[in-house]
């Protein structure tokens, strides 16, 4: 199992940036692919981005591609999320979550959320 911790949330205003962290304990982190998910009030919660264990390939929606990047530091057992360019409909809470191996892509663990703020 693992434990996931979320933080650099916070208020921005429309055009900035912020960079999320993700911070995991328990077992080999470079085990699980990880990603990123966003809840907006009142909406279902959706995919943000993905990467894979080594780092090497990533994915993301098409409402944050080239404002976003994913990235991990296997040695730090962190995933970030630098958003830049924001928009007020990036306001959200944050989530991040890992998928373990073999689980055909699902997310099996979740932290609790960072908020996302984007003052228009």
């Amino acid at each position: 199992q693992v434990h996931l911790v979320e933080s650099g949330g916070g208020l921005v205003q429309a055009g900035g940036s912020l960079r999320l962290s993700c911070a995991a304990s328990g077992r080999t982190f470079i085990s699980y692919g990880m990603g990123w998910f966003r809840q907006a009030p009142g909406k279902e919660r959706e995919f943000v981005s993905r990467i894979s264990r080594s780092g090497s390939s990533t994915y993301y929606a098409d409402s944050v591609k080239g404002r976003f990047t994913i990235s991990r530091d296997n040695a730090k057992n962190t995933v970030y999320l630098q958003m830049n360019s924001l928009k007020p409909e990036d306001t959200a809470v944050y989530y991040c979550a890992a998928s373990e191996p073999g689980s055909g892509g699902s997310f099996d663990y979740w932290g609790q959320g960072t908020q996302v703020t984007v003052s228009s």
